[in-house]
Formats: C-alpha cells, structure tokens, sequence
C-alpha cells in the first residue's frame, strides 16, 4: 500500500514500513533505542516486529501493564525512571508498541522525557491503526476520566502492519471498527456503505479499508491540528461515548467497556439527537443503529445512571466557557461542531438506545 505523507512524518504500510524504518534508522545514528510494550504485545508482536528490524544500536524493552485502567501519569513515572536507569539520552528514540495505550502514552513519555526525544508508533491494534496512532495526540487518563493530560506533537513515523491484526480478539477487532464506522459517518457517505455488510470483506478489502480510514483521519488533522475547528468532526459520538466508557471504568460492579464499544453506542446516541435537532434523516438513523446494533453486544443503560453519565460530561475536552459542546450530523458526512443539547434530549436519547 502507497505509504500517506504529511507536512512532519509519513505513515508507512506492512512491508515497506520496515524498509523506510532501516532506512530511518541507519540515517539517524540514534544512541539507543527503546521499545515501549505492554505484556500482550511483547508476547504476541515484539519478536515478529523486531526480526524485521536492521540495526547495531543497541535496544532496550520497557513493558507496561495492559489496559486502559494502566494509561495513567503512575505508569509515565515509572517508564520515565525506567529511561533514566536504562541511560536514555536526548538521542534516543522511543519505539511505541502496541495498542491506544501504548502509543497515547509512549508518544506522551518522549515529548517529555527530557523535554522531548523522538518516538515512532507502530500500532498493533485496528484502533490503534485508524486512529490512536494518528494525528500526534498524545497523553494519559486522569483517573476514570479519559485523554485529560496530553500534548499534541506527532512522532517521526507511523508504522502499520495489518499482520498483527491476526494476534487481536474479535472484541479488540470491533472496538476499532468503530472508528472508521465513525469517519464514514463524519466524512463519506460512501466510505460508510463500504462498511455496512462486513460479511462479505476480505482481508484485502480490510487493508484497504484501513488505508482509506488513515487518509481520511490525516486530510482531517492536516487542515486543523491543534483541534480548533474541523479536527473536532473526530469526536462525533465521543461526548457521549467517553462519558459512558468513564462510567464503566469506574464502577466495580458494571463490566469494562472497551472505547470501541463505547463510541459505538455513543455514535447511536449522537444520531439521535441529530434527529432530533438537526434533521438528521431518520431512515438514516434507522439504518445505523442497525448496523451498529448488528455489529456490537447490547449494553442496556439502566435509568438510574443517565444523571451520573450526564455529570461526566463536564469533563469533555471539547468544552468552553461552561458549555457542553457536541458534534452533531447534519447528514452522512456532514457535521456541526458546538451544538448545545438539553439534558431532557439526552435522556431521550439513552431511552431510544434501550429500546432499538
């Protein structure tokens, strides 16, 4: 696949992203290298990804617990005293490994380990693929509370192999097809009817889709990186979906949901009060709940928590002056940012969720 160029790095594709690594590399004279990795992609990815890499300088491996429950300032600390023992010099790179977490985190402990030394990300998972890894936003979880410390600052390179989509669970596979269900929903019409009948996809046809998902999310970040104005299309179902992931997270009686599954209802949601402000199309609405529906397990909402996933809210990034900003659809592929939307229309909302 044709590799997808930026003004500051490049996102490479299976076998030419070892080639432009080694290439990288070489050039590069880096002092030592670093591979960030969490307990499952050490197990599954690290000896596949590094017998594909040429190099002398020496390497070390710096493994972090898994999960979105690790994705906190703790585990920062301790990759940060884990480079100072290891020696790292402001010529050393920081490889990222893994998942979300693995690169949001990784990508946010070199911007600043001494105050900055390079990294590349090598996703390991769809999410990681079509969005995480993408677009330079880096950080950690304040608590249950997602992506509330971070930079924007993007590494030297991306780097995807679709080969270890083979090592994931079909959870982990769905969670980030959720992702690109949502950038065809913000941006192609088109795009997004490519997705609707998975059963008949190849793998072949996933590679390109993954291709066309990263092109998109990069025209997108490329025209506003700092997240002022068309970049905030990329939280279409977010507001929501965040806030219900957070809930999950921090109750000991409810089942974890992984971000995919989360944003998946949170995009229902976000369609329906679109519906029900903006004229969103309803056969539409119809039609993405069912896919979605199809695609992703039930999670019943109980009445008793609306109010505390509403609370959440307050802590959306998109947030200003107070307000509670959503992004709404207008029709597929075309959003609204800063919509204003009433706690009664949420309810609503959540009632429409239990219902289909």
């Amino acid at each position: 696949m044709k590799s997808i160029t930026t003004e500051t790095y490049s996102i490479h594709f299976n076998s030419n992203a070892y080639q432009e690594l080694n290439r990288y590399l070489k050039a590069q004279q880096f002092s030592r290298i670093f591979v960030l990795v969490d307990t499952h992609t050490h197990q599954h990815c690290f000896t596949k990804f590094m017998s594909e890499v040429e190099t002398d300088i020496p390497f070390e491996i710096i493994e972090i617990e898994a999960g979105e429950h690790h994705k906190t300032i703790d585990t920062c600390v301790g990759v940060w005293n884990a480079l100072s023992e290891l020696e790292a010099d402001r010529k050393s790179i920081i490889i990222n490994l893994g998942g979300g977490v693995v690169t949001d985190l990784g990508g946010f402990v070199a911007c600043t380990f001494k105050r900055g030394i390079k990294y590349i990300n090598v996703p390991t998972s769809l999410l990681a693929m079509v969005d995480a890894s993408v677009g330079g936003k880096t950080g950690v979880d304040l608590g249950t509370l997602k992506n509330q410390v971070g930079v924007i600052h993007s590494g030297d390179m991306v780097l995807i192999d679709t080969s270890f989509l083979e090592t994931l669970p079909q959870n982990h596979l769905k969670s980030g097809l959720a992702e690109m269900l949502k950038h065809g929903l913000i941006y192609d019409r088109d795009y997004w009817n490519k997705l609707t009948d998975l059963s008949k996809l190849t793998l072949d046809d996933l590679d390109a889709l993954i291709h066309e998902s990263v092109e998109i999310k990069k025209e997108i970040v490329t025209k506003d990186p700092y997240e002022q104005t068309i970049r905030k299309h990329l939280n279409f179902g977010h507001t929501l979906g965040h806030a219900i992931e957070s809930f999950y997270l921090s109750d000991n009686n409810k089942t974890d949901l992984l971000h995919g599954e989360a944003i998946a209802i949170g995009m229902i949601l976000e369609c329906f009060i679109s519906s029900e402000l903006l004229q969103f199309s309803k056969i539409d609405l119809e039609n993405i709940t069912k896919v979605i529906s199809n695609t992703y397990k039930k999670v019943t909402i109980d009445p008793s928590d609306y109010e505390a996933i509403i609370e959440l809210l307050k802590y959306d990034k998109k947030n200003e002056h107070g307000n509670i900003n959503f992004v709404l659809l207008e029709s597929i592929g075309k959003p609204k940012i800063d919509c204003l939307v009433d706690n009664k229309l949420i309810v609503k909302a959540f009632e429409y969720y239990n219902n289909n």
